[in-house]
């Protein structure tokens, strides 16, 4: 039973949430953007830990900065998180020619295709940059898109998140229980179905050897694929310099087959896409979104498991 401090704080984050969102909708565009790079700059100077954290994942993904760029790079990280928040708050109000005008894509002729084979496709993404804004641009197309998304504490606090990814045309689905259910459903209806995957949230994923350093990523893509032959598309959706602007990459489609036992056949496909989010993580290390610690030599690193 929460106490009466607990609920006051669950019910000030929500609140905040909430005002946050209110001030992003109906402050003008440059303005909401220039609050948001200041808040990533009070964030990085506030939350040290965070800040070595990120520090870690950036020498990992590039051991060629300098460390000027590694700081540049690790601030850059702060700034488009506060810039995701924003676009996310603001998103619902825009138009769907606004969304559409800034929004560019490399691949997605691949997806419209794989779609029109019926098994529907999975989208697979590492936390960076506005795949938010992806995910509503998708539902403009009228395609048809599940997302799986990590549930929130407070549960207030996830469903305002759950309501504001609903007006954007998605079908939300919270991590649990009932998650691989819902996401077969999605794929044999032929729907995309979008799955950040470059963090072990469950516990209980694959052994990969990921940026040069072994950990686990989730089996969640390469199970799919295998159960339903709907193709793996690793995608990766990058602010750009434009103002609202966004570019997505769509790599080639990654198809899996059963060649022996199934827990084998996981991990090698898991350790190819983890190859794949290599190479889109690369390009932007200063989009990747990625506060935690994420390998077992990580700081604060705490190993998981199913039971979890």
């Amino acid at each position: 039973m929460a106490t009466t401090r607990e609920t006051i704080t669950d019910a000030f984050t929500v609140g905040s949430y909430r005002l946050a969102s209110v001030l992003a909708k109906v402050s003008p565009g440059p303005m909401a953007y220039g609050v948001a790079k200041l808040v990533g700059h009070l964030a990085a100077a506030s939350l040290q830990s965070r800040r070595a954290i990120i520090e870690r994942h950036i020498r990992r993904v590039r051991p060629d900065y300098s460390e000027l760029q590694v700081r540049k790079a690790t601030q850059g990280a702060f700034d488009s998180y506060s810039r995701y928040y924003v676009e996310s708050f603001r998103l619902p109000s825009l138009s769907a020619d606004v969304v559409d005008a800034t929004f560019t894509l490399d691949g997605f002729d691949a997806i419209t295709d794989s779609l029109k084979e019926g098994n529907g496709a999975i989208l697979a993404l590492p936390h960076l940059g506005g795949w938010e804004w992806a995910g509503r641009w998708l539902c403009d197309q009228g395609v048809k898109t599940t997302v799986v998304v990590e549930a929130l504490q407070p549960p207030e606090l996830f469903e305002w998140f759950v309501s504001l990814r609903t007006k954007l045309g998605m079908n939300v689905v919270p991590l649990g229980p009932n998650v691989a259910g819902e996401v077969l459903k999605a794929l044999r209806n032929n729907e995309v179905v979008c799955l950040l995957c470059d963090r072990d949230l469950q516990g209980g994923g694959v052994p990969v050897d990921f940026f040069g350093e072994s950990t686990t990523l989730p089996a969640g893509p390469v199970t799919l694929s295998l159960r339903t032959n709907a193709p793996v598309f690793p995608v990766a959706v990058y602010f750009t310099e434009a103002y609202n602007g966004h570019h997505a990459v769509i790599h080639p489609a990654m198809h899996f087959e059963r060649s022996g036992k199934l827990r084998e056949d996981v991990r090698i496909g898991t350790q190819a896409l983890a190859k794949e989010l290599e190479t889109l993580i690369w390009a932007a290390p200063e989009q990747w979104h990625l506060f935690q610690p994420n390998w077992p030599s990580d700081p604060g690193f705490v190993a998981k498991s199913n039971n979890a």
